[in-house]
Protein backbone atom coordinates (compact mmCIF):
# COMPACT_ATOMS: atom_id res chain seq x y z
CA UNK A 1 0.00 0.00 0.00
CA UNK A 2 1.38 3.29 -0.63
CA UNK A 3 1.23 6.39 1.41
CA UNK A 4 1.42 9.69 -0.58
CA UNK A 5 3.77 12.71 0.07
CA UNK A 6 1.18 14.88 1.71
CA UNK A 7 0.28 11.84 4.21
CA UNK A 8 3.82 11.28 5.24
CA UNK A 9 4.30 15.98 5.78
CA UNK A 10 1.19 15.40 7.45
CA UNK A 11 2.47 12.75 10.17
CA UNK A 12 5.64 14.58 10.46
CA UNK A 13 4.57 17.90 11.25
CA UNK A 14 1.56 16.46 13.80
CA UNK A 15 4.63 14.25 15.71
CA UNK A 16 6.97 17.55 15.59
CA UNK A 17 6.07 18.76 19.29
CA UNK A 18 5.80 22.24 20.41
CA UNK A 19 8.19 25.11 19.34
CA UNK A 20 10.46 27.05 21.45
CA UNK A 21 8.39 30.18 20.44
CA UNK A 22 4.98 27.91 21.58
CA UNK A 23 6.32 27.23 25.32
CA UNK A 24 7.56 30.52 25.75
CA UNK A 25 4.02 32.10 25.35
CA UNK A 26 2.73 29.28 27.20
CA UNK A 27 4.71 30.54 29.93
CA UNK A 28 4.15 34.04 29.69
CA UNK A 29 0.56 33.21 29.55
CA UNK A 30 0.87 31.18 33.20
CA UNK A 31 2.82 33.85 34.88
CA UNK A 32 0.71 36.50 34.14
CA UNK A 33 -2.25 34.22 35.35
CA UNK A 34 -0.29 33.79 38.44
CA UNK A 35 0.44 37.51 39.08
CA UNK A 36 -2.97 38.25 38.41
CA UNK A 37 -4.02 36.00 40.82
CA UNK A 38 -1.67 36.83 43.13
CA UNK A 39 -2.61 40.23 43.23
CA UNK A 40 -6.24 39.57 43.82
CA UNK A 41 -5.08 37.57 46.94
CA UNK A 42 -3.66 40.17 48.32
CA UNK A 43 -6.41 43.27 47.72
CA UNK A 44 -8.57 40.71 49.48
CA UNK A 45 -6.12 40.13 52.27
CA UNK A 46 -5.78 43.93 52.10
CA UNK A 47 -9.70 44.66 52.48
CA UNK A 48 -9.84 42.12 55.38
CA UNK A 49 -7.42 43.98 57.65
CA UNK A 50 -8.65 47.17 56.28
CA UNK A 51 -12.47 46.28 57.38
CA UNK A 52 -11.15 44.93 60.50
CA UNK A 53 -9.16 48.25 61.41
CA UNK A 54 -12.35 49.54 60.64
CA UNK A 55 -14.40 47.91 63.14
CA UNK A 56 -12.02 48.51 65.79
CA UNK A 57 -11.88 52.40 65.15
CA UNK A 58 -16.06 51.81 65.20
CA UNK A 59 -15.62 50.03 68.42
CA UNK A 60 -13.60 52.16 70.54
CA UNK A 61 -16.00 55.49 69.43
CA UNK A 62 -19.10 53.91 70.50
CA UNK A 63 -16.97 53.22 73.60
CA UNK A 64 -15.94 56.53 74.19
CA UNK A 65 -19.40 58.11 73.39
CA UNK A 66 -20.48 55.19 76.03
CA UNK A 67 -18.23 56.05 78.93
CA UNK A 68 -19.25 59.93 78.09
CA UNK A 69 -22.65 59.49 77.89
CA UNK A 70 -22.97 58.40 81.68
CA UNK A 71 -21.69 61.18 83.18
CA UNK A 72 -23.92 64.43 84.74
CA UNK A 73 -24.80 67.29 82.58
CA UNK A 74 -22.97 69.16 84.75
CA UNK A 75 -20.10 66.99 85.62
CA UNK A 76 -16.65 68.91 84.86
CA UNK A 77 -15.95 66.23 82.32
CA UNK A 78 -19.36 67.81 80.75
CA UNK A 79 -17.93 71.23 79.71
CA UNK A 80 -17.28 72.12 76.49
CA UNK A 81 -13.65 72.14 75.15
CA UNK A 82 -11.80 69.53 73.23
CA UNK A 83 -10.03 69.31 69.38
CA UNK A 84 -9.87 66.60 66.74
CA UNK A 85 -5.94 68.18 65.76
CA UNK A 86 -4.45 68.24 69.41
CA UNK A 87 -4.31 66.58 72.87
CA UNK A 88 -6.60 69.33 74.79
CA UNK A 89 -6.67 69.31 79.22
CA UNK A 90 -8.14 71.98 80.89
CA UNK A 91 -8.73 72.51 84.80
CA UNK A 92 -12.19 72.53 85.72
CA UNK A 93 -13.66 73.48 89.08
CA UNK A 94 -16.34 71.96 91.39
CA UNK A 95 -20.57 73.22 89.91
CA UNK A 96 -23.25 72.44 91.61
CA UNK A 97 -25.10 70.64 92.22
CA UNK A 98 -22.61 67.79 91.23
CA UNK A 99 -20.06 67.82 93.90
CA UNK A 100 -16.37 68.09 92.31
CA UNK A 101 -13.16 69.38 93.01
CA UNK A 102 -10.77 71.06 91.09
CA UNK A 103 -9.55 68.40 88.23
CA UNK A 104 -7.68 68.29 85.37
CA UNK A 105 -9.82 66.72 82.68
CA UNK A 106 -8.61 65.49 79.22
CA UNK A 107 -10.31 65.44 76.07
CA UNK A 108 -7.79 62.67 74.55
CA UNK A 109 -6.82 58.74 75.29
CA UNK A 110 -4.33 56.21 73.97
CA UNK A 111 -5.92 52.70 73.56
CA UNK A 112 -3.45 49.55 72.90
CA UNK A 113 -5.26 46.47 71.52
CA UNK A 114 -2.94 43.13 71.64
CA UNK A 115 -4.40 39.70 70.41
CA UNK A 116 -2.37 36.52 71.83
CA UNK A 117 -2.87 33.60 73.33
CA UNK A 118 -6.15 33.27 72.23
CA UNK A 119 -6.23 36.61 75.10
CA UNK A 120 -7.28 40.23 73.95
CA UNK A 121 -5.17 42.71 75.82
CA UNK A 122 -6.60 46.64 76.06
CA UNK A 123 -4.29 49.19 77.30
CA UNK A 124 -6.45 52.80 77.94
CA UNK A 125 -4.74 55.50 79.35
CA UNK A 126 -7.10 57.01 82.06
CA UNK A 127 -7.40 57.86 85.59
CA UNK A 128 -7.40 55.51 88.75
CA UNK A 129 -9.39 56.20 91.28
CA UNK A 130 -11.86 59.11 92.36
CA UNK A 131 -11.31 62.78 92.76
CA UNK A 132 -10.07 64.23 94.89
CA UNK A 133 -7.65 61.35 95.35
CA UNK A 134 -7.71 60.37 91.36
CA UNK A 135 -4.69 59.82 89.56
CA UNK A 136 -2.85 59.64 85.84
CA UNK A 137 -2.45 55.80 84.72
CA UNK A 138 -3.96 53.02 82.70
CA UNK A 139 -6.18 51.19 82.82
CA UNK A 140 -5.46 47.23 81.71
CA UNK A 141 -8.79 44.92 80.66
CA UNK A 142 -8.35 41.43 79.27
CA UNK A 143 -10.72 39.46 76.95
CA UNK A 144 -11.32 35.86 77.83
CA UNK A 145 -12.45 33.37 74.68
CA UNK A 146 -15.28 32.59 77.32
CA UNK A 147 -16.57 36.06 76.90
CA UNK A 148 -15.29 37.17 80.45
CA UNK A 149 -13.06 40.50 81.06
CA UNK A 150 -11.24 40.99 84.16
CA UNK A 151 -10.11 45.30 84.38
CA UNK A 152 -7.52 46.82 86.83
CA UNK A 153 -5.80 50.09 87.25
CA UNK A 154 -2.35 51.04 87.39
CA UNK A 155 -1.02 54.44 88.21
CA UNK A 156 1.99 55.81 86.30
CA UNK A 157 2.51 55.95 82.37
CA UNK A 158 1.45 53.19 80.67
CA UNK A 159 4.24 51.09 78.87
CA UNK A 160 5.54 51.10 74.97
CA UNK A 161 3.51 49.26 72.68
CA UNK A 162 4.43 45.82 71.56
CA UNK A 163 5.38 45.48 68.09
CA UNK A 164 2.22 42.84 68.23
CA UNK A 165 0.12 46.08 69.12
CA UNK A 166 -2.26 48.40 67.52
CA UNK A 167 -2.52 51.56 69.03
CA UNK A 168 -5.45 54.21 68.31
CA UNK A 169 -5.76 57.74 69.61
CA UNK A 170 -9.12 59.11 70.46
CA UNK A 171 -10.17 62.91 70.76
CA UNK A 172 -13.16 64.50 71.25
CA UNK A 173 -14.83 67.84 71.01
CA UNK A 174 -17.82 68.89 73.29
CA UNK A 175 -20.17 71.53 72.33
CA UNK A 176 -22.27 73.48 74.00
CA UNK A 177 -25.78 74.61 72.67
CA UNK A 178 -25.05 72.34 69.47
CA UNK A 179 -27.01 71.71 67.47
CA UNK A 180 -29.99 73.19 69.37
CA UNK A 181 -29.97 75.13 72.58
CA UNK A 182 -29.97 73.44 75.72
CA UNK A 183 -28.43 70.16 74.06
CA UNK A 184 -24.33 69.44 73.80
CA UNK A 185 -22.90 68.06 70.47
CA UNK A 186 -20.01 65.47 71.11
CA UNK A 187 -17.68 64.29 68.51
CA UNK A 188 -14.98 61.42 68.87
CA UNK A 189 -12.54 60.85 66.37
CA UNK A 190 -10.85 57.62 66.44
CA UNK A 191 -7.05 57.60 64.64
CA UNK A 192 -4.67 54.83 64.42
CA UNK A 193 -1.54 54.66 63.87
CA UNK A 194 0.81 51.86 63.86
CA UNK A 195 4.12 52.88 61.69
CA UNK A 196 5.25 48.97 62.36
CA UNK A 197 2.67 47.43 60.65
CA UNK A 198 2.11 50.27 58.12
CA UNK A 199 -1.46 50.56 59.29
CA UNK A 200 -3.70 53.90 59.41
CA UNK A 201 -7.22 55.09 59.53
CA UNK A 202 -9.66 57.04 60.99
CA UNK A 203 -13.29 56.84 62.22
CA UNK A 204 -15.16 59.82 63.15
CA UNK A 205 -18.70 60.00 64.62
CA UNK A 206 -21.36 61.91 67.03
CA UNK A 207 -23.82 62.22 69.36
CA UNK A 208 -26.15 64.82 71.08
CA UNK A 209 -27.23 64.51 74.84
CA UNK A 210 -28.87 67.36 77.16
Amino acid sequence: MEVSLSTRQCRVRSSRGFTLLEVVVAIFVLAFGMLAVAWLINRMNLHSVQSRYMTDEALLASEKLEDLNRYPSCDPWMVAGGSLTADTSQTNGPTAPCVAPNEQVDYFDQVQISVSNGLSTEIMTGQCGSPPNAQAGYWTITHKPDGTASSFCTPGTAPNPTPDMLVFKRRWVIEANQPLTGVRRITVLVTLNTPSAGATGTFQTSMVRP
